[in-house]
């Protein structure tokens, strides 16, 4: 199953969250493709429009047959088992990508949060989405390595 990130703006390359971004997710393809997670690719649509048109640009890139996944700090939080589960469930169902919108400053259009199979949240407080990237790469790593039975997931 493809993990997709689909982030508003864009990240120049050298930038300290890009680089943590770009680390995690190599880590969890690595981790994630012999258990058919991966590879993880980053989508990075213009969000110069505002937020009806950075929606759309993401809905157009969702893979037929994907799970869309919202971070919104109004979503469910769940504990890195339960979401390594999630995506255990949808890859053994033959779910062929599984893809995490990440808004702008102005977060995600409401018709896109309607979309979402699950709305996801890192907690209550608002993040930037420079940093929701890279925490989001961070628990797929997490998750792959949650099924894989290694030992990161203790750390």
């Amino acid at each position: 199953m493809r993990l997709i990130v689909l982030a508003a703006g864009r990240i120049a390359s050298g930038e300290p969250e890009r680089s943590l971004t770009e680390d995690w997710l190599d880590r969890a393809a690595r981790t994630g493709r012999p258990l058919g997670l991966g590879p993880c690719d980053v989508v990075e649509v213009d969000d110069r429009r505002g937020a009806a048109a950075t929606g759309a640009a993401m809905l157009r890139a969702l893979p037929a047959g994907a799970r869309l996944v919202a971070l919104d700090e109004r979503g469910q939080a769940l504990d890195s088992p339960g979401f390594a589960q999630a995506l255990a469930r949808w890859r053994d169902a033959g779910v062929p990508a599984a893809a995490f919108a990440i808004g702008a400053a102005d977060g995600l259009h409401p018709a896109l949060r309607d979309r979402a199979d699950l709305v996801l949240s890192f907690g209550p407080m608002v993040w930037p989405h420079r940093l929701a990237r890279a925490m989001l790469a961070e628990q797929l790593y997490r998750a792959a390595s949650i099924l894989a039975g290694t030992p990161y997931h203790r750390a």
